[in-house]
């Protein structure tokens, strides 16, 4: 028999799964474990299944994104080709009965385009050339003996949010740069624009100071209602007749230096800025920057539709500061209206209607 030293000694020799789990000891097996060779084609297995099942999950959004697309667009088809003249009054057109049926066949054929490959791009980019085709001809429709104005603007409306959501579909990789961005990225826009003006900076903050008076070189405002020393209602223009209003107060007041604002709470657009006045160097005039952080109605998708309907907020604030720099300057905004011209543009037509106005 071994005396009690060597027995610990031996046993502290010998290598048990404990320091060691994926060694067998002896040629033998530890009892809860599995042979090595068993093992390995499991883990391997494992590994193989997750590769699959990742994909697979994000090619069935792609197909089920790409089913829905078609399924709409047959039942538009459908719509369109068996009962043109229905749609026609529904969505204001003239009596086009023809022009709706090509309309019908087109979105048929892409339907069934899509059933057949719901996750091809191809197909999705040629729902977003028919939403454009269609904007067209909604637009062209407002100027047609026949065409429903008010009803033209509820459809453009409609089809300029599909015409958002069909180019959100077809381009994949923004859609996951959008999901992987964090969610600061989502929050408010920020723009900021400046002009040089032959006005002292004092004079510039008393005519931005007088609110009720924005409508006259702010195209897109239709009012601003004055209700106390620091809070003001605002109502302004948005795409295809709609129209967007807030409650604004002041946060900053320096004469002749700033002007800040914030909107409450409940309004339809969530926005605050700055405007500072700068003394121009050598004394003469001022430079009026604008800085400004806005959300857009219905999120990226509105700004989208915005944009199609040439209401960029970015070119907005530079035209408005334009037209304040001549109103402040000469005293008047020069207008080409009464003036011979030759045949507007066609976007001019579609998106502009009155813009000279």
């Amino acid at each position: 028999m071994e005396n009690t030293s060597e027995q610990q000694a031996r046993r502290q020799v010998r290598q048990g799964y404990w320091q060691y789990p994926d060694t067998a000891v002896g040629g033998g097996q530890e009892r809860g474990t599995e042979p090595a060779g068993r093992a390995q084609p499991h883990a391997q297995a494992q590994a193989q299944a997750r590769a699959r099942a990742a994909p697979r999950q994000t090619g069935d959004r792609g197909s089920f994104l790409g089913t829905a697309l078609g399924l709409f667009s047959i039942g538009m088809g459908m719509a369109n080709l068996l009962a043109p003249r229905a749609v026609a009054r529904a969505a204001g057109l003239p009596d086009w009965p023809m022009l709706v049926r090509v309309m019908g066949a087109r979105e048929l054929a892409c339907g069934i385009g899509l059933l057949a490959q719901p996750r091809s791009l191809g197909w999705r980019w040629t729902r977003v050339a028919g939403d454009a085709m269609d904007l067209t001809i909604l637009g062209a429709s407002a100027f047609a003996r026949g065409g429903r104005p008010r009803r033209l603007a509820a459809t453009a409306v409609a089809v300029a949010g599909l015409a958002a959501l069909d180019l959100r579909a077809s381009t994949p990789q923004l859609r996951k740069l959008s999901h992987d961005a964090p969610a600061g990225s989502r929050g408010p826009q920020r723009l900021q624009q400046s002009v040089a003006v032959n006005r002292p900076p004092d004079a510039c903050y008393s005519f931005w100071r007088n609110f009720a008076a924005f409508p006259s070189f702010m195209q897109h405002l239709e009012s601003v209602v004055v209700q106390d020393e620091r809070r003001s209602h605002w109502c302004a223009k948005g795409p295809a007749g709609s129209s967007y209003e807030w409650d604004a107060e002041i946060t900053q007041d320096v004469p002749g230096e700033v002007l800040g604002w914030q909107s409450l709470p409940g309004g339809d657009v969530d926005n605050a800025g700055t405007v500072r006045f700068i003394p121009a160097p050598g004394g003469h005039g001022a430079i009026v920057q604008v800085k400004l952080d806005y959300t857009p109605p219905a999120g990226p998708a509105g700004a989208l539709v915005a944009r199609l309907f040439g209401e960029e907020p970015s070119q907005q604030v530079k035209d408005d500061l334009r037209r304040f720099k001549q109103l402040i300057e000469t005293g008047e905004i020069p207008s080409t209206e009464g003036q011979p011209h030759g045949q507007r543009t066609l976007k001019a037509r579609l998106f502009n209607r009155g813009a000279d106005k």
